[in-house]
């Protein structure tokens, strides 16, 4: 079988298992965010944190339990990294440095999961489960709950209440997260992944010197780490590394688990608004793009030339022999269109056209399918801007899903697109043009420009997947990195929320002749349009500069 056929089968493949998830998970989220009745430890949880989960907020009630939470885990986070070599279990690491816990606190807890440090050469068990795992789950449900706050604006009318923050949270990990990833991790277990609490153990002599490797936790945190959409690895290589991803197997059911609930959702949102053909408009939209992308990154990975590369079957540098160029697309496109940050290779080593595509993937908005939770709510921005565009070509007042979409409801969908943009430029321009920041590019020229480009797009973006080649454990990428994290995930919130408050207190407009049927294939081709140049205007010059420029040199 050559290398060509079994990545189109590995694909089909994919797109089977989530098509067989994504009618009983999607109806399963629906009837969890809709249901009044709490489990016995969801109860247990209330009580414990002083919440009243029968109690519906306004959007600016819901916001600030959004932040007040995102703010505890913070400072949590960084307390316990910077205590960590007092703790036990810290395997003889020593406390994080003040701008890393930063760094790395912020990242954790926006889902981005940025990494500026080696994970088996400095965090300990204590740091990894109780810190870095626990936010896994708690940040994932967060990005869960604003989108469902979003579906109810739309679902419910002349009413400025959206639903419990805490009650959303709780039932995210309890109800979802939290058995969807055990199940995930004893799989993981039985095809290889690691589990374990072991220490520091020396393997054998590599290059003069002696090879150590630390075990831990492995299986549990890589499962709610792609199914989470968060992204960071227990060891430096990511999933890469054999403890991690072990066999071609496992790659594609992590790949696999990055889509499931960012795609499921589109169906809980067509459950909750009560037409799941609007769910499919939008799963359409979705699929449509991540296709595309997985087919241009095939193509630029495969069209080799050379002996060297027509002998390896692709541009096989940085990429694991045992997954190929296929699964190593694949995987790229997946983490990049959602907010995973996970890597199986070094994007970095992909083709100069390759390298750009899995940014470009984050410069979308992370929205093809996005991640859990992130993804929907930025699709139905788009969705909002779209069917506005649709409604000046006409000279009508644009409605979707029986809200018209006027004046405040388009400022805040634009002023949501903006924020991201605004935040990979200004930094990455800050980073070039001070003096000493460029001293952490590996390369020159427009692959150098790259490594900055990506690590802003991907920090700004939520994502958390590094290029490779950019030293950013330094002071000013630590703490850029950590204000674009921050920046980027919840200044976002603020207008989603206001924009589902808004919603929310509308009365329901009846369809006419002349209402556009967003639940058609029309309507998704305008959406993905309208994604693909809104994108493209916004970011030509900047990948003109870096990914444009290498590939076609």
């Amino acid at each position: 079988m050559g290398p060509v056929l079994a990545g189109v089968l590995q694909l089909l493949a994919l797109m089977g298992a989530l098509a067989l998830a994504y009618v009983p998970l999607g109806n399963y989220m629906a009837r969890v965010y809709s249901s009044e009745k709490h489990l016995r430890v969801e109860k247990w949880i209330y009580k414990g944190i002083g919440a009243d989960p029968d109690t519906e907020m306004r959007w600016s009630a819901y916001l600030r339990g959004v932040l007040a939470f995102s703010a505890a885990g913070v400072l949590f986070l960084y307390l316990l990294q910077r205590l960590q070599g007092s703790l036990p279990g810290s395997l003889e690491f020593s406390s994080i440095e003040p701008a890393q816990a930063f760094d790395t606190a912020a990242s954790f807890v926006t889902n981005t999961n940025w990494q500026s440090y080696y994970g088996e050469q400095a965090m300990g068990h204590v740091v990894q489960t109780v810190g870095l795992a626990v936010q896994n789950f708690v940040s994932a449900a967060v990005g869960i709950a604003v989108a469902v706050a979003l579906v109810r604006g739309f679902a419910r009318s002349r009413t400025g209440e959206l639903g419990n923050f805490w009650a959303d949270l709780v039932r995210g990990t309890v109800r979802v997260l939290v058995p969807v990833a055990a199940i995930a991790a004893v799989v993981l277990v039985a095809c290889g992944a690691i589990q374990n609490f072991s220490g520091i153990h020396e393997v054998g002599q590599f290059m003069g010197g002696s090879q150590q490797w630390n075990g831990g936790a492995v299986a549990s945190q890589e499962a709610i780490k792609e199914l989470g959409t968060n992204g960071g690895g227990y060891f430096n290589a990511n999933s890469a590394h054999p403890f991690e991803n072990p066999t071609p197997f496992t790659n594609l059911f992590e790949i696999f688990l990055i889509l499931v609930i960012p795609l499921a959702l589109t169906r809980t949102f067509g459950v909750m608004v009560g037409s799941v053909k609007q769910g499919y408009a939008i799963l359409a939209t979705m699929v449509t793009i991540w296709v595309g992308f997985v087919a241009l990154m095939m193509w630029t990975e495969f069209a080799h030339h050379g002996p060297a590369l027509q002998a390896a079957g692709g541009a096989m540098e940085g990429k694991e022999t045992r997954f190929g160029v296929g699964a190593s697309a694949l995987f790229g496109v997946s983490t990049t269109l959602t907010s995973t940050g996970a890597v199986d290779s070094f994007h970095s080593s992909f083709t100069g056209l390759g390298g750009g595509i899995t940014m470009l993937g984050m410069m979308l908005g992370e929205i093809a399918p996005g991640g859990v939770g992130s993804g929907l709510y930025g699709m139905l921005i788009m969705a909002i801007i779209a069917v506005f565009i649709a409604g000046l070509m006409v000279g009508r007042t644009p409605e979707y899903l029986g809200k018209k979409i006027g004046a405040r409801e388009i400022k805040l969908a634009a002023c949501y697109i903006l924020v991201t943009p605004a935040l990979v430029l200004i930094f990455t321009a800050a980073s070039l043009a001070l003096p000493t920041p460029p001293d952490s590019m590996l390369n020159s020229g427009a692959h150098g420009f790259s490594e900055v480009l990506y690590a802003f797009t991907s920090a700004s973006n939520n994502n958390g997947s590094a290029f490779a080649g950019l030293n950013a454990n330094t002071d000013w990428y630590n703490t850029t990195t950590g204000l674009a994290m921050l920046l980027g995930r919840f200044v976002p919130m603020v207008f989603v929320l206001a924009l589902a408050g808004s919603l929310a207190g509308q009365r329901p407009v009846p369809a006419t002749a002349g209402t556009l049927r967003t639940e058609k294939p029309l309507f998704t081709g305008l959406l993905v349009g309208a994604i693909l140049i809104i994108t493209g205007l916004t970011y030509f010059p900047a990948l003109a500069l870096g990914p444009l420029a290498e590939g076609l040199a």
